[in-house]
């Protein structure tokens, strides 16, 4: 428009030039006489006595002023439009360049007043220009920010930090951060400057957790990691294996020179080694230099690397570094070892045979395959299987070598062998051994005998399936027996009856006359309920429950049964002389009503049993839907444990294990076992059968299992004396999570030595997942902790899973050994599991020895440990302060009192 405007007025400029010169001319050429003769003018008449040639002069004169005049406003104003256009121009294009900026600009004046903000502030925070109204001011411009959620804090907190040097830093919806700043302009106005740094901020937080993260890992190196700078040789990096080896801080570390940190010596050793490494070609120098710590000299393995600058100058130089001292005298003890070896192998109980798979010729036996040989081994040397066997033997052995050969990976088999003691069944195992070129060398055979195994592992079938105690069929057993019984009633009309039958005053039978009176009771209520079944499926389903199936009209036919049990138990009973009464209380659940599955069908007995005991202890109640409040009160319960496991309500108790002496004098304490205890704010004490199961079901116990394992490696680290402590593992926590990472994590944190930690596991660990668990239980090992077997007999017990796996310890369940002189067959299961023991190199302990009767035939039958109220009860770890080194013996004494 100004530039139009300024066209215009050139225009109108030129014909009134003309004019005005052409005037300007016309006055000045043409006589004064020529004037004064055109006709009709009479100069005189109208001006008086002026004379005319004056006025003509005075006039022409004036209109030459005029014109001057004109042409100078004129040019005036044209030098105003032409200014105004060029700052037009000039505010078009700053305008157009701060619309540009890749900031958000507003400006204020010194009335705070916004006069200007550019595109990129009303993109940053998603407004329009109509959303700003005319005369706004910063304030109002604020106010409105904060109504829309642009603005989290108050407007002068916003004020305030944006003059800040740092500005302020706002989060806006959608994740987005923007960083403002506002300063102070000479004119008393203010420029805001509105930066989106979301970019920045997630740049800088990954950049955070990056190095959180690889310092982290490094840390956890266990080798010794360090860095320095090659321009002046100071340490500015030392991992946690650094500190730890050098037994200096790493506060102290970082900074400072090798010679101020080290003896001359050493430090000597470091500085040549490092000048060594820059010197050498490429990046990587590997070395050994020997160093002082102590009063001892350590040999390290070291590897350093230099770090270049982007210029290609060195930089830095980091040095990885073990301890090789070990390793040296290991090569050292290299002969003496293979002689030991080769020692072993002539005196293992297996019978080896390695044999050569050119001409099948035997080139070694040891001292037991002289069984299988029937012969001396130096005559077995350099024969075949043709040569020794009688020709229906070697065919079968030569089929199976050939087999094995062509397999080339580990083959067994069953099967028996005449011998000089006779038939006896042995577990043969053929490996073929690969040369450098691939292809078969050697044969190696092991023959092991298994007979006396598998007649063990034949009664341990049994208990399998059986109670110790009383000898009826487990739950296992009795969930087996009860889908049998769905599967044969499934398509027909037929009922049955599931009968939970818990029995009244045990705890109490076991409090005041002892649990081998409350044992003795279990096994005469067995034979009762036995009796009264008539040869039906009965079992014992925990301590003091027994279930049952009868089938036949329901529910006649299972009240009718319950009422005949209660009759027969309410008879009095004479055990050790002592009168006993008790009842029974039954809960009864019926198939197809109640259930079309065996879990069902038993969680409902059971919940119509806790219907009975609520109402009255001795009465019978017949599963009704509305009892799954049951089922509520478990999910509070299980609400209510989640909370305690984050408020601390849980406390470890400490049960000491000690070795088998004859007396309890003589057992000396070498460990214990943590035992988790809730104490619940309104409820008491829970006791351990109520929300360990609990934990189970739900799966709380990974998070509970973490715990106990941190909190007993802790409290044992604490400890003066180096005693052992063994913590329970949940099959759980193999399947959730990294359990290696976390047991080395947790022994890294609390110090713990790994030897002292006992990791008990129980056959769950490797029922679900036989290979996994195997994989995990090696890499447990590796950490140097100790692995036991817990409960072993309670379950299948496979022994698969002792060949599988090299466990420590083996731990006998308590049913074993409460049943000692009741039950010759506990006792047989005893000294098998011993005898099965020790012959595979693992030690035993027994748990729930409470008779001195009990722990003088462990420790005759040679049981490594024992575990149980004899020797002391599960208590706070104060009350064996004595024993852990931390108080007066006397204290062990009390302690074992309680027991």
């Amino acid at each position: 428009m100004a530039g139009k405007f300024w066209q215009a007025s050139d225009r109108n400029a030129f014909p009134a030039r003309v004019v005005a010169a052409s005037v300007a001319a016309m006055m000045a050429g043409t006589p004064a006489c020529a004037w004064a003769a055109s006709p009709g003018f009479s100069p005189s008449g109208y001006l008086g006595t002026v004379e005319p040639d004056v006025l003509w002069k005075v006039l022409i004169g004036g209109i030459i002023v005029c014109a001057f005049l004109a042409s100078v406003v004129i040019w005036i104003h044209q030098a105003l439009r032409r200014a105004k256009r060029a700052q037009l121009r000039r505010n078009a294009f700053i305008s157009s360049a701060l619309n540009n900026l890749s900031q958000g600009l507003m400006l204020t004046d010194a009335a705070n007043r916004v006069v200007f903000y550019n595109h990129r502030f009303l993109e940053i925070y998603g407004m329009s220009r109509a959303d700003i109204p005319p005369g706004c001011t910063g304030r109002e411009l604020l106010e409105l920010r904060r109504q829309r959620g642009l603005l989290p804090t108050s407007v002068e907190d916003y004020a305030r930090q944006a003059r800040e040097p740092e500005g302020c830093l706002t989060e806006l919806p959608g994740g987005r951060t923007v960083r403002a700043k506002i300063f102070r302009l000479p004119n008393g106005g203010s420029i805001g400057i509105h930066e989106d740094c979301t970019v920045q901020r997630k740049l800088e937080d990954e950049l955070a957790s990056t190095k959180q993260f690889l310092e982290s890992v490094l840390n956890h190196v266990p080798v010794c990691v360090a860095a320095k700078t090659v321009e002046d040789g100071r340490y500015v990096f030392a991992n946690r294996a650094f500190e730890e080896f050098s037994r200096i801080p790493r506060e102290r570390i970082v900074g400072n020179l090798a010679r101020d940190l080290f003896s001359a010596e050493t430090a000597a050793n470091i500085e040549a080694a490092d000048r060594a490494a820059t010197l050498a070609p490429g990046t990587s120098h590997r070395s050994e230099l020997v160093i002082q710590r102590g009063r001892k000299q350590r040999i390290l393995d070291s590897n350093r690397v230099v770090v270049c600058n982007d210029s290609g100058k060195p930089q830095f130089l980091i040095s990885v570094f073990d301890d090789a001292t070990e390793r040296r005298s290991l090569g050292l003890e290299l002969e003496n070892t293979k002689k030991f070896l080769e020692l072993i192998v002539d005196n293992i109980p297996v019978s080896l045979i390695v044999e050569s798979v050119n001409d099948g010729r035997y080139l070694l036996a040891n001292r037991s395959a002289e069984i299988i040989l029937n012969r001396k081994r130096e005559e077995a040397t350099g024969l075949t299987a043709a040569d020794i066997f009688n020709p229906r033997e070697a065919r079968l052995i030569i089929a199976r070598d050939e087999a094995a050969i062509k397999k080339r990976s580990l083959m067994t088999e069953e099967h028996p062998i005449s011998t000089k003691d006779g038939l006896r069944l042995f577990l043969t195992r053929r490996v073929t051994v690969l040369g450098d070129s691939g292809e078969p060398q050697y044969l190696i055979k092991t023959y092991e005998d298994v007979t006396d195994r598998r007649q063990t592992e034949s009664r341990m079938a049994h208990m399998a399936y059986h109670d110790g105690l009383t000898d009826l069929p487990n739950r296992a057993a009795f969930l087996q027996a009860l889908s049998q019984m769905i599967e044969a009633c499934r398509d027909s009309d037929e009922e049955f009856a599931v009968l939970n039958v818990d029995l009244k005053a045990l705890k109490d039978v076991n409090d005041v006359f002892g649990h081998a009176v409350g044992d003795k009771l279990l096994i005469e209520v067995a034979r009762r309920v036995h009796a009264v079944a008539r040869g039906g499926v009965v079992a014992r389903l925990s301590g003091d429950e027994f279930g049952l199936i009868i089938d036949g009209k329901q529910p006649e036919a299972g009240r009718a049964l319950a009422e005949q049990l209660a009759a027969a138990i309410a008879v009095e009973f004479q055990i050790d002389g002592k009168s006993i009464r008790t009842a029974l209380t039954t809960g009864i659940s019926v198939f197809p009503h109640n259930g079309s599955d065996p879990a069902s069908l038993l969680a409902n007995a059971g919940a119509a049993l806790f219907r009975a005991k609520a109402k009255a202890r001795g009465s019978i109640t017949f599963y009704e839907p509305e009892m799954d409040q049951q089922i509520r009160d478990r999910r509070v319960l299980h609400q209510e444990l989640s909370v305690a496991i984050k408020n601390g309500e849980l406390s470890l108790y400490f049960q000491p294990q000690a070795s088998s002496g004859r007396t309890v004098d003589s057992s000396e304490i070498i460990g214990f076992e943590a035992l988790a205890r809730w104490q619940h704010p309104v409820r008491g004490f829970v006791p351990p059968s109520d929300f360990i199961p609990l934990a189970e079901e739900s799966g709380l116990i990974v998070e509970m299992g973490e715990w106990i394992l941190r909190e007993a490696c802790r409290e044992a680290a604490s400890w003066p004396k180096p005693l052992q402590v063994a913590v329970n593992l949940s099959p759980a926590q193999f399947v959730h999570g990294d359990l290696v990472a976390l047991v080395h994590s947790i022994l890294l944190e609390t110090g713990l030595s790994p030897g002292r930690l006992e990791l008990e596991i129980t056959e769950g660990v490797l029922i679900e997942d036989f290979d996994r668990g195997v994989s995990l239980l090696r890499r447990l090992k590796a950490l140097g902790v100790r692995v036991s077997m817990d409960d072993f007999g309670s379950g299948y017990s496979s022994l698969s899973y002792l060949q599988a796996f090299p466990f420590d310890k083996i731990k006998i369940d308590r049913a074993f050994v409460m049943n000692l002189g009741r039950n010759p067959q506990s006792a047989a299961i005893i000294r098998a599991v011993i005898g099965l023991g020790h012959g595979m190199n693992m030690s035993i302990v027994a748990e729930g020895v409470e008779t001195p009767e009990q722990l003088g035939f462990l420790a005759e039958q040679g049981c490594d440990s024992v575990q149980g109220y004899l020797l002391g009860k599960p208590l706070p770890i104060d009350k064996y302060d004595g024993v852990v080194g931390r108080a007066h013996d006397d204290l062990v004494a009390t302690a074992r009192k309680t027991g």
